[in-house]
């Protein structure tokens, strides 16, 4: 009988044991949340804009991670971004939404602008700067183009317009090696042959 309790005694002991340790690897080993959410969302510009269709960067990151919403809906981030992010959930790139092709740019038509800080307010990148009662005007380089600036502006005075290509944002793809290692063949045999 002493044999049975002591059994008894020894296993209690050691299920209490084992039960201490499961809660503290719980409490150490928790992940919050689903890390390829927290991958994707980390790509992301973060402009909260929804021009994909999700009111923010993270519901976003939330519906590509379970496979809702295509890897190709990130306006402001651009190719690059649907690059990054279809890298990552390893299925092939897509071509960019009609909208993200022509990228636009707000502008503020300044002599109409009654200096009143609603799109200044509404703006997620902070890209228009301005004063209470003064003009404001776009940070070109800042503006996603995500059109939150129109809808508060008590005056209309806000356009979009197609962002200019400029010359600093042009982006040449690689050459193909096969094809480089043959024009630099040529031009040896060529600099070889004069």
């Amino acid at each position: 009988m002493i044999s049975l309790l002591y059994a008894l005694a020894s296993l209690g002991a050691f299920a209490l044991v084992a039960g201490i340790v499961l809660a503290i690897a719980q409490k150490v080993f928790h992940i919050e949340g689903d890390p390829m959410v927290d991958r994707l969302d980390t790509l992301l510009p973060q402009t909260q804009c929804g021009q994909c269709g999700y009111p923010g960067c993270k519901p976003y990151a939330i519906a590509v991670a379970s496979g809702e919403a295509d890897v190709n809906h990130c306006v402001p981030g651009g190719e690059r971004t649907m690059l990054q992010i279809a890298d990552l959930m390893g299925v092939e790139p897509k071509d960019l939404e009609e909208e993200a092709a022509a990228p636009m740019l707000a502008f503020v038509r300044e002599d109409e602008c009654i200096g009143c800080t609603l799109c200044i307010k509404a703006c997620p990148v902070d890209a228009i700067i301005g004063a209470p009662k003064q003009y404001h005007t776009v940070i070109a380089d800042h503006c996603t183009g995500c059109t939150l600036c129109i809808e508060p502006c008590p005056v209309d005075c806000i356009d979009m317009l197609m962002k200019p290509e400029l010359i600093e944002h042009w982006s040449w793809p690689l050459p193909d090696t096969k094809r480089a290692q043959l024009g630099h063949e040529r031009r040896e045999q060529h600099a070889g042959h004069s």
